[in-house]
């Protein structure tokens, strides 16, 4: 691996991911907005009357007093219709920043550009957009983006401020073809099960009050498709790095603090799956523990790195 490094796209890189950061602030205020005044909301205190059944078997419409007013909806602002798809058009524009910053610094340094701590956590937070926007283009899910967009900024921000490090070559044993197979379905997996968390949080955290926020089962659909679609993937992530273990130091399993918190994260999500199909495990049960299983999830990813040692301490963490 050439120990040079392209100081121009190196640069670039880092442009790119401050566009990528100011783009999902404004389209996380974008969303907000839209959760806020882009959808109609039908006035309290309304009950509706039940209909009245007529002695020839028809039904009658319910006498209109001023005790019962007919359902009123209050229109949203012209301004605010507009908020939510302006949101999704900066997401994929921050989006595209994102997959130009990670682009731009692989290209810097000619090799896969997700060798320490910033560069995995900066193909993370794209990994996690991502996954909101397809599947925002089948299921509907805009009313995720402002917690999906914060979640981004927040890791671009951490990532920026505490983990960047300059461009440059990586050690000897991240100089294989296993980071593209390894580390990208491991990277693809926590996207996913960032989304996942994210609707786990609101699910917890949501009052019936709240009008405003997606309604329950919405949030619990998210949250399972997510994970459906991310466990395979993190399943071959593991099983993956076991051959590159193998290949690199000569044995498939050796205990490693990463190795064993990514069995512990594999662990937790198969007792999530388990209890969402358990007869009487379902809702806000199924949640804590789908929740149990992020954290165990950011420990691996995060904790791991900077607080315990072993063979894959290559997190480079500024000091």
């Amino acid at each position: 691996m050439p120990a040079e490094v392209d100081a121009g796209l190196a640069l670039l890189s880092d442009q790119l991911i401050l566009a990528t950061v100011l783009l999902y602030v404004f389209a996380m205020i974008g969303y907000a907005l839209d959760l806020g005044f882009g959808r109609s909301k039908v006035k309290a205190g309304v009950v509706a009357e039940p209909a009245l059944v007529t002695v020839g078997g028809g039904t009658a419409a319910p006498p209109v007093s001023e005790e019962s007013p007919a359902p009123a909806v209050k229109a949203p602002p012209a301004w605010a219709t507009w908020a939510g798809p302006v949101a999704v058009g900066l997401s994929w524009l921050g989006w595209a920043a994102n997959l130009g910053s990670i682009l731009t610094r692989g290209l810097a340094v000619s090799r896969w550009p997700w060798g320490n701590m910033y560069e995995f956590v900066v193909a993370m937070c794209f990994a996690a957009v991502s996954a909101f926007l397809f599947m925002n283009l089948r299921y509907r899910i805009r009313f995720l983006g402002a917690f999906v967009t914060v979640a981004a900024t927040l890791g671009l921000g951490f990532s920026v401020r505490y983990l960047q490090v300059q461009a440059g070559p990586v050690v000897p044993a991240l100089n294989s073809y296993w980071v593209a197979i390894h580390v990208s379905a491991a990277i693809i997996a926590s996207g996913l099960f960032i989304m996942a968390g994210v609707s786990g949080i609101l699910y917890l955290v949501r009052k019936d009050t709240a009008v405003r926020l997606p309604s329950l089962a919405d949030l619990d659909r998210v949250a399972h498709r997510a994970i459906v679609i991310a466990f395979p993937i993190w399943t071959f992530a593991v099983i993956a790095g076991a051959l590159w273990a193998d290949k690199a130091w000569g044995r498939y399993w050796g205990w490693d603090p990463k190795e064993i918190w990514a069995f512990i994260t594999w662990i937790a999500y198969a007792a999530y799956l388990h209890a969402r199909a358990t007869a009487g495990f379902k809702g806000r049960a199924a949640m804590i523990v789908q929740l149990i299983a992020f954290a165990c999830l950011l420990f691996n990813l995060v904790g791991v790195n900077i607080f315990l040692g072993g063979l894959h301490s290559y997190a480079e963490v500024p000091g």
